[in-house]
């Protein structure tokens, strides 16, 4: 092995993450609520060594019915389940800071992590989209700097409450009488500007102290998020210049926070179609692109662009007037990417929706499993990352072919791991330590003071 260790996690995703997947004929188009069909992938990702699995959420229905499979399992719940069929796996869990309450959130997180025996992470969102604002009582999505303000109050709720419990506050004291230890017991009593929560967990705290941290928005206020809370992060770059310049920065915005940089854990998106030769591999990708539908494609890139219905044509470029990011409140960073994938490489409407088809702007690799490992390799080795979110664009069988035949040539570079070995935790297979309880320690070294959000 190096001497950095290469971090994998699974990014799940019904029957894949190109949008034509389920159109394939191995595909099973309900595979998106079957829980046994998770429970392969979990256990093929395991077989693996993969550090954690990874599951995206949204509280609103994702796409249109006709697009591709609608709908999911709630994370937290379908987690717990793969906990149980799992043993060594990490489960990563998103959850919206917007449209949760601290208190219920921090237990759900908190009961995932005791069930699993310290495999839990939490993917904190602020949830961009008007869909989600609308289904709870909301005419308009709050401000993007509202919601990352919010954001960051209810993640100091939160370790407020897991560490409400010291580690020895149960006694179990048969002959006195004594189960446990009031003294030890630290209410938050908190009242901030969005959340007051009095009372402390009802949980005690978990075999890591809290879930792994983990965050996934690029934007200013995002990186600005992550250098301040994130213990890993996911993100999205389409080329080693910009991943790069991506790590750098948000390591250097780290150690401002106080901070230790190499505590953090930068993950792109990558989506490997594998064959056992280039042309294979080629092939392979082009039969996902030709069962896009373009209308569902159009209909998506102009609600992501914020540009009326019907503005786009197929066959031209993108419109030379769109919206600049600091107009946009969704979702910022994948707004910028995108417009600059089209820009760079002068894509027509058609070009950019096949090439955003297999991963909604994560690095697409097409080609045998050592070209694939020699991506992860550079990116890993030139400063872009830590690690990588694989995002298999058809599943089961993409997951399989990269666990068969790339993981086995990252193991032969000496850059991944052939066993999980003594380290349980998901946060000692990240090279984390368990955090100490800030009531016992009033600096705690993670996360560190900082300035307030913008």
């Amino acid at each position: 092995m190096t001497a950095r260790e290469l971090h994998l996690n699974a990014f799940l995703m019904n029957t894949g993450h190109h949008e034509a997947s389920w159109r394939l004929p191995e595909s099973d188009p309900s595979a998106h609520v079957d829980l046994q069909h998770y429970v392969r992938l979990a256990r093929s990702a395991e077989r693996g060594t993969f550090d954690s699995l990874f599951l995206a959420d949204g509280p609103q229905l994702w796409s249109n019915l006709a697009q591709r499979p609608a709908g999911a399992l709630e994370p937290l719940t379908l987690l717990t389940a793969l906990a149980t069929a799992t043993e060594h796996i990490g489960l990563i869990a998103t959850a919206s800071t917007s449209y949760n309450s601290p208190y219920n959130l921090a237990r759900k997180l908190a009961s995932l992590d005791i069930i699993s025996g310290g495999r839990a992470g939490w993917n904190v969102v602020t949830t961009a989209g008007a869909e989600a604002a609308r289904n709870f009582g909301l005419d308009a999505e709050p401000a993007h700097a509202e919601r990352y303000a919010r954001a960051a109050e209810f993640l100091d709720v939160a370790l407020k409450l897991w560490d409400s419990w010291e580690d020895d506050a149960v006694v179990a004291d048969k002959a006195a009488g004594v189960w446990g230890d009031d003294g030890k017991i630290h209410p938050p009593r908190h009242r901030g500007t969005y959340f007051s929560v009095a009372g402390a967990l009802n949980v005690p705290r978990t075999p890591q102290g809290y879930p792994l941290l983990v965050q996934a928005g690029s934007s200013e206020d995002g990186k600005a998020f992550a250098a301040r809370y994130a213990e890993a992060v996911f993100t999205a770059q389409q080329t080693l210049a910009d991943a790069q310049a991506f790590y750098a920065d948000l390591k250097s915005r780290t150690a401002r926070a106080r901070r230790d940089p190499g505590l953090l854990k930068v993950l792109p998106g990558i989506v490997p179609v594998l064959g056992s030769t280039e042309a294979e591999a080629r092939a392979a990708e082009r039969q996902l692109e030709d069962h896009i539908v373009h209308d569902h494609g159009v209909a998506r890139l102009e609600s992501l662009l914020h540009l009326p219905p019907g503005t786009l044509e197929l066959d031209a470029p993108l419109p030379a007037d769109l919206p600049p990011e600091d107009a946009i409140e969704g979702a910022k960073s994948r707004y910028t990417l995108v417009v600059e994938l089209a820009r760079r490489d002068k894509l027509t409407v058609r070009q950019l929706i096949g090439r955003l088809g297999g991963g909604r702007g994560h690095f697409t690799v097409a080609g045998t499993p050592e070209q694939v490992a020699d991506v992860i390799e550079t990116w890993f080795t030139r400063g872009a990352a830590d690690g990588f979110n694989v995002m298999p664009p058809v599943l089961p069988s993409g997951l399989d072919a990269f666990v068969d035949h790339v993981v086995p040539v990252l193991r032969a570079r000496g850059l991944f791991r052939t066993a999980y070995g003594p380290r349980r935790t998901l946060r000692e297979r990240y090279g984390l330590p368990r955090p100490a309880n800030q009531y016992l320690n009033p600096a705690p070294a993670s996360p560190a003071p900082a300035p307030a959000l913008a």
